[in-house]
């Protein structure tokens, strides 16, 4: 058996291992604490996994549930034409818990990117079908107009889509030229001159959008945004920007896709973001805290016959999502219920984004742009370095934090978390920020930084 000691050095022999510098110790951890298991020192984990652990470690909702997972474990089947008790259970739940009624047809896959990637299959076939019905012989549907700062995955389609700050999840490979638009990120505090600058922004976005409609016309299939960007800098829209996409959207018969991999299920304080803005996507990809991923399809889809939710094999996997993960998944989303989760995800991220708020009053040279909805919080370091500089500063206090954007620190504690940790996080946050000797410190190339998910 290998021991905690040697995890690094044996994974290092075929893995690129410039991660945390910590090792998950799977039964000491609990709620929103990691523990090493090297050492058996505590971290406050306000990363979660890139927002993919809902209720923290070792939830006893999960504990009491774990023979019924290695049970299940011992066999995989294909979900896609084989199916089980234990996967009509997930699907029911899911249903009743996470899906809105507006949006009936579902797909489930392993990844947040296959589940965006399935999305832009779900559109162009769409729009197809669509214009053949219309004009036979006219098989345009091709295009996805998308936003910079886009975080939509790292696979064949979604690379197109992908462009943050850093340039090496996508130099080299091959990508569409799909119309990319200026995405009018809101800066905070909201005052009269901010609000005037996104404004002028959001009519750039629509103003390039209406050119790239004029452009590519009914070769355009999709529109793709995220709620809220996360790997890009955790960048915010007005409702009013959102509303004015389903709108074009509405005029020009293109899908409205969101990518809710990160925001959904509670993060924002509501169990998918898209509820803050009362705007209602075509297609919605999800993954992350559900553990499985895949997405939901609103009855739009049905304006055409033999959609890809009706003709077999059309969109498919082997496993069609893991079914342990759907089982995992079916407990969280009950304990997201009963422990109402996204009532609390309300409250902390009010509670912290207050705090971040106050500290960049406090710290002005050293926090700026305070933002967040529910949980999903963030703040702007003056640069880059300084942003790096202080995430390791961060970790040596033993609080787990990891970066975004090209200079911002984000915030994404367990749905489990409570008023007095997010106390300890910022205790942490604020004693290093008085200290000021994390300028000092040296740091490797991506030392617990992130690697942007």
């Amino acid at each position: 058996m290998i021991r905690p000691q040697n995890v690094k050095q044996v994974l290092s022999r075929h893995l690129l291992t410039e991660g945390f510098d910590i090792i998950l110790d799977m039964d000491r951890s609990q709620g929103s604490w990691f523990v090493d298991a090297r050492t058996g020192e505590r971290y406050l984990d306000f990363f979660s996994m890139y927002a993919s652990m809902a209720v923290g470690y070792n939830h006893p909702g999960l504990l009491r549930v774990r023979d019924r997972l290695g049970q299940l474990a011992v066999n995989k089947p294909s979900n896609s034409d084989v199916y089980t008790t234990a996967m009509a259970e997930f699907v029911d739940t899911f249903a009743r818990i996470a899906v809105p009624p507006e949006m009936p047809h579902m797909f489930f896959i392993d990844g947040g990117a296959l589940a965006v990637e399935n999305a832009l299959k779900t559109a162009f076939d769409w729009k197809v079908r669509k214009n053949l019905a219309a004009q036979p012989g006219n098989d345009a549907g091709s295009q996805v107009i998308h936003f910079r700062q886009a975080f939509h995955g790292r696979t064949g389609y979604t690379l197109s889509l992908t462009n943050t700050f850093d340039p090496r999840k996508t130099r080299f490979f091959p990508k569409f030229d799909w119309p990319r638009i200026v995405n009018p990120k809101l800066t905070f505090p909201l005052d009269a001159e901010n609000l005037a600058q996104v404004k002028t922004l959001e009519n750039e976005a629509l103003g390039a959008i209406e050119g790239a409609i004029g452009e590519w016309s009914e070769d355009i299939a999709a529109l793709i945004i995220e709620p809220i960007q996360g790997e890009g800098g955790d960048n915010h829209f007005r409702a009013e920007f959102l509303q004015a996409l389903r709108q074009l959207c509405d005029r020009h018969d293109i899908l409205l896709i969101f990518d809710e991999v990160q925001t959904g299920v509670g993060l924002t304080g509501k169990f998918w973001a898209f509820e803050h803005f009362g705007v209602q996507p075509d297609l919605l990809a999800f993954g992350k805290k559900t553990q499985v991923c895949g997405i939901l399809a609103s009855r739009r889809i049905d304006e055409i016959c033999c959609h890809v939710f009706q003709e077999r094999s059309r969109i498919n996997s082997t496993f069609g999502g893991n079914l342990i993960d759907m089982v995992r998944c079916t407990h969280i989303l009950r304990i997201i219920e009963e422990q109402r989760l996204v009532d609390n995800a309300r409250v902390q991220g009010e509670l912290l984004l207050a705090e971040l708020q106050k500290m960049a009053a406090e710290f002005p040279h050293l926090v700026s742009n305070p933002r967040g909805r529910g949980l999903m919080c963030a703040f702007d370091a003056p640069d880059s370095h300084t942003r790096d500089q202080l995430v390791k500063a961060f970790f040596q206090k033993k609080l787990l934090l990891v970066g975004c954007g090209s200079h911002s620190i984000r915030f994404r504690p367990h749905l489990v978390v409570t008023s007095a940790e997010i106390a300890q996080a910022l205790d942490i946050i604020r004693t290093v920020l008085r200290k000021g000797d994390f300028a000092q410190l040296k740091i490797r190339q991506d030392p617990c930084l992130g690697s942007g998910t």
